[in-house]
């Protein structure tokens, strides 16, 4: 399996399992110019963006890792973006990260990161 693959796989696998703690899945892989939105969700009366970080090993740092400062800088442009373009009243937003890793028997195992970081 490829890092796409993995990366795909990983993404579908975090929106089931966001769904069963009670999210809401609104859209996935919502594409602007300078990027990609993973998911955009609902929860406890927030608009929340998702990063998903899928990993099959820490050879390259855990997955929480991936989400750096720059990386961070431009989730929230992105989310600027999309609250533009979805027009209205802004709601209460939030990010949340979701860490994805392959155990060594093959399951995945779920991390949520709820407010991850601030704008």
């Amino acid at each position: 399996m490829d890092r796409h693959q993995v990366g795909r796989e990983g993404e579908g696998a975090a929106a089931a399992f966001l769904v069963s703690r009670g999210y809401r899945i609104l859209e996935r892989n919502v594409r602007f110019r300078i990027g990609e939105i993973d998911l955009v969700a609902e929860e406890s009366g927030y608009l929340v963006f998702v990063e998903v970080k899928t990993r099959k090993g820490t050879g390259y740092g855990t997955a929480a890792e991936a989400v750096t400062p720059q990386k961070q800088r431009r989730l929230v442009r992105l989310a600027g973006l999309y609250l533009a373009h979805r027009g209205g009243a802004v709601p209460p937003c939030r990010f949340d990260v979701v860490t994805v890793e392959l155990s060594p028997t093959g399951e995945w195992v779920y991390q949520v990161i709820q407010g991850a970081f601030t704008t």
